[in-house]
C-alpha cells in the first residue's frame, strides 16, 4: 500500500470535483479516517501533510491520541454514548455526531467543567435509514435553538453518513437535502455554519460538487482494513 500515491490520488479527484463545481479546492479538507489504524499508519499520513483525524470509538482514540504527534486535530465522527461525554470533551477538538439534544447537554455539562467551549456538528439522518444514527431533519429544525443556546456549545454545521451504493450519483439528493437543511439552521439561527461534514470514499465527489467542507476517508486513503476490523466497523470509517 502506498499511502503517497493513495493521497495523491484523493487530492487530484478533490481537485477534478472543486473544478466541475467552481469552488476553491482550500474550502474542502480532507479528514483521514483513522479508525482501525495503527498509530504509526497516522504518523507516516501526518509526514505526508495530513493534520486533520477522525475516530469513531473514544477508548481507540484514548490510546491513540497520545502515541501521535502533538499537532495533530482530531474529531470524533462515529457515535457518542452519554457515558462517553467526559472523554471525548477532553480528546477532541470537535464532536461532529451530536444526534440529540439530551446528548449536546451531556457534552456541554463537561465542558463546562473543564472550561471548554465545544464545537460540535449536528449529524443527520437525511435518509431516514434505521440502521444509522442522527436526527431526523424535522426534529433538528425543533431542537436547533435550544441546542444553540447551550452556554458551552458552539454548533459549527452538519454531518450525515449516505446510504451506501455502488452508483455514487444516486446519493446525490441526500447531500443536496443536507445543504438545504443547513440553509434553513442559518436561517433560524441569524449566522452562518460554516460546515458540511458530508462525503466519505465511495461518494465523496458528489459531496464536494454539493457544497461538502469535510470529506471523511478512510479507505481510499489508507486502504480496506482486514476482513474482522470491516465487520465491526461503524458506517462513519469507510
Amino acid at each position: 500500500m502506498d499511502l503517497a500515491a493513495n493521497l495523491e490520488r484523493l487530492q487530484q479527484r478533490i481537485n477534478a470535483a472543486c473544478e466541475r463545481a467552481g469552488r476553491n479546492p482550500e474550502s474542502v479538507v480532507l479528514q483521514a479516517v483513522s479508525k482501525g489504524q495503527p498509530s504509526e499508519m497516522v504518523r507516516a499520513a501526518a509526514e505526508l501533510g495530513l493534520t486533520l483525524f477522525g475516530e469513531n470509538k473514544v477508548q481507540e482514540a484514548k490510546i491513540k491520541i497520545g502515541q501521535c504527534p502533538g499537532n495533530l486535530h482530531w474529531h470524533m465522527i462515529g457515535h457518542l454514548q452519554s457515558n462517553k461525554c467526559r472523554d471525548a470533551v477532553q480528546l477532541f477538538g470537535m464532536i461532529q455526531s451530536v444526534d440529540s439534544l439530551s446528548l449536546a447537554e451531556e457534552i456541554d455539562k463537561w465542558a463546562d467543567k473543564r472550561a471548554k467551549t465545544m464545537p460540535i456538528l449536528l449529524e443527520v439522518n437525511v435518509a431516514g435509514e434505521s440502521s444509522k444514527f442522527g436526527y431526523p431533519p424535522a426534529k433538528l429544525l425543533a431542537e436547533l435553538e435550544r441546542i444553540n443556546a447551550l452556554r458551552r456549545i458552539e454548533v459549527h454545521g452538519l454531518m450525515t453518513v449516505a446510504p451506501w451504493s455502488a452508483e455514487s450519483e444516486k446519493v446525490r439528493p441526500v447531500f443536496r437535502q443536507l445543504r438545504e437543511l443547513k440553509e434553513q439552521c442559518e436561517q433560524i439561527l441569524g449566522a452562518p455554519l460554516p460546515h458540511l461534514s458530508m462525503g466519505m470514499s465511495g461518494d465523496f465527489e458528489v459531496a464536494v460538487e454539493e457544497g461538502s467542507t469535510l470529506i471523511r476517508v478512510g479507505t481510499a486513503l489508507f486502504g480496506p482494513r482486514n476482513r474482522a476490523k470491516r465487520e465491526s466497523s461503524e458506517p462513519t470509517d469507510i
